[in-house]
């Protein structure tokens, strides 16, 4: 997992609700072209989920 990566996975973790990736760049301060890719990254590994639409989770 890469930096980027890193850092919008720890930020869901804190938010302590899901997240849209909107919300993810606003927290982070990155670009939400840079939060759409780590999502999609996160979601292949299996690391995040949707327990609503639009709005993404750490699993577990």
């Amino acid at each position: 997992m890469d930096d980027v990566t890193q850092v919008v996975l720890d930020a869901m973790k804190s938010a302590g609700e899901p997240l849209s990736a909107g919300q993810v760049a606003e927290r982070t301060g990155l670009e939400r072209k840079v939060v759409d890719k780590a999502m999609d990254a996160l979601k292949k590994s299996g690391a995040i989920e949707s327990p609503v639409r639009c709005k993404w989770q750490p699993k577990g």
